[in-house]
């Protein structure tokens, strides 16, 4: 992990060892070629490219893709490459960006990362195939420690929360001091029940603009 700002708080709200047990996790995992996601050097991808001190927006996702090279240690986003045949939650993502008037055309969100959204994951790693396996091993305490960090900062945010999931993560963000939206997951499966028409993404924006932030450009 490279040092950033999250680092100080990091190890003020986690225990001593925790780091040791990590890396311990991370060379058992990664070893003799195994087939994990993302590359072991994307695994913190998140907040090397979002600073604490820029963070505006945090979206919380479950576990990375578990289809070779496409987990790229941010939350929902996958490269261009890709050619999605039947909606997933990408494709879920981007027609509510339509609906909500920004014309989206990249699953890319590295740009979304470098403006200030924090694309987090719960579970920092996956094997392939093999959908949240290591859910319960390592990660939740440091990106519970994340999302903790990113409520005690004094400057607002937006938290967006969609899906069972991510809304757990409510219990650990002081809604006096932030903006928490949830909805359903983007996933095919629920995307109809109250992702599709949330607005969150135009929500963010005039959240930002009242406190006075720069919006996040969603079409980029």
């Amino acid at each position: 992990m490279k040092k950033t700002d999250w680092s100080v708080p990091l190890r003020e709200h986690l225990p001593q060892n925790y780091f040791e047990r990590m890396l311990e996790f991370i060379n058992s995992v990664y070893a003799d070629g195994a087939k994990i996601y993302p590359p072991e050097e994307k695994i913190f991808r998140a907040i090397e490219l979002t600073s604490l001190s820029e963070t505006k927006v945090i979206i919380v996702g479950q576990d990375p893709y578990p289809q070779p090279q496409k987990a790229q240690g941010l939350s929902f986003s996958y490269p261009d490459q890709f050619k999605v045949t039947r909606p997933d939650s990408m494709s879920n993502i981007q027609k509510e960006l339509q609906n909500e008037g920004f014309d989206k055309k990249s699953t890319d969100l590295t740009a979304w990362a470098k403006q200030g959204v924090l694309l987090l994951n719960a579970v920092l790693t996956v094997p392939e195939f093999q959908s949240n396996a290591h859910a319960g091993k390592i990660w939740e305490p440091l990106t519970d420690s994340l999302i903790t960090i990113a409520s005690e900062d004094d400057r607002p945010k937006v938290f967006l929360l969609w899906g069972g999931f991510a809304r757990k993560k409510a219990a650990l963000i002081d809604p006096k001091k932030h903006l928490i939206l949830e909805a359903p997951h983007p996933s095919p499966l629920s995307a109809t029940r109250g992702f599709f028409g949330c607005d969150h993404f135009l929500k963010t924006n005039t959240y930002l603009n009242s406190t006075g932030q720069s919006p996040i450009d969603w079409s980029k």
